[in-house]
């Protein structure tokens, strides 16, 4: 099997475009893809997706686009003809208010959306791809060894810790279901911070700020998560974030949270004394 991601009607002799954001996570997907000898396109976007990758690819085989050109990227995926698109790689957060550059296409998408949020922005990209004919799949395809697994990954939880990781998580499912973000931190019964749009690390850091003990960094998915384009994701950042502010606990979704290259991250997180755990 590929991918317990994939879906059953999968069809390796298709092809498959990659929509990259930043960082290392699209990367990852491709080196994964290209194992298995499946075609690859990448579709990027300035001064989001990484000159590493891009480079990877011949000419033919890449677009860059700017951030809401969703007339290019919708004409990208014809030119391809690709059978599936697969979305990876965060886009910075601020472009929704700053730095768009909507064409025709996607004003008219936007005129439509009752909010306008990263959720409602994605869903929409996935659904005018999907009207292609063009699937969408599941970002953490082909990244199976990546996933979160249940139980203790590394470190040492302590047993005292339990009861207030059962408060934590229900409280950033709270947080997920009402769409504010997927992480929160925790210190006993007293949340310290929470997610909202500045993302997991400027979480972390203002926690950091309280210069305590004993916290506890959750990370989670919502009821309706849809994982063609927001899948929790865990890495090297993050977790040099969580030595930085001293907080020596994580405990992130078994199954559904992506632990970017994750042998190194629990690598550094045994030497640095961080708790990796995962909670179903």
């Amino acid at each position: 099997m590929l991918s317990q991601f994939l879906p059953s009607s999968f069809d390796r002799q298709r092809s498959i475009a990659i929509i990259a954001g930043k960082d290392v996570y699209p990367r990852l997907t491709f080196e994964a893809i290209q194992s298995h000898g499946i075609k690859v396109f990448l579709i990027g976007f300035e001064g989001e997706t990484s000159h590493d990758l891009i480079s990877k690819f011949p000419s033919d085989r890449v677009d860059i686009i700017k951030v809401g050109q969703l007339g290019r990227l919708i004409r990208s995926i014809r030119r391809t003809q690709v059978g599936y698109a697969i979305m990876v790689g965060q886009i910075t957060p601020r472009r929704i208010f700053r730095g768009l550059h909507p064409d025709l296409r996607a004003l008219k998408i936007l005129k439509t959306l009752k909010q306008t949020n990263a959720h409602s922005l994605f869903g929409a990209i996935s659904r005018e791809i999907e009207n292609e004919g063009v699937k969408v799949l599941d970002a953490r395809a082909f990244l199976d060894q990546e996933i979160t697994e249940e139980g203790l990954m590394v470190g040492r939880l302590p047993i005292m810790m339990e009861d207030h990781i059962t408060h934590g998580i229900k409280i950033a499912k709270k947080c997920s279901q009402m769409n504010i973000g997927q992480g929160v931190v925790i210190r006993k019964g007293t949340v310290m911070a929470v997610e909202a749009f500045e993302g997991t690390d400027e979480m972390l850091r203002r926690a950091g700020n309280f210069t305590t003990d004993k916290m506890i960094f959750i990370k989670t998915s919502g009821p309706c998560q849809d994982f063609r384009f927001d899948v929790p994701v865990f890495g090297i950042t993050t977790l040099k974030v969580m030595h930085k502010s001293k907080i020596n606990v994580a405990c992130l979704e078994a199954g559904k949270t992506i632990i970017l290259e994750k042998s190194k991250v629990l690598d550094f997180a045994s030497e640095w004394g961080i708790c990796i755990y995962g909670f179903s």
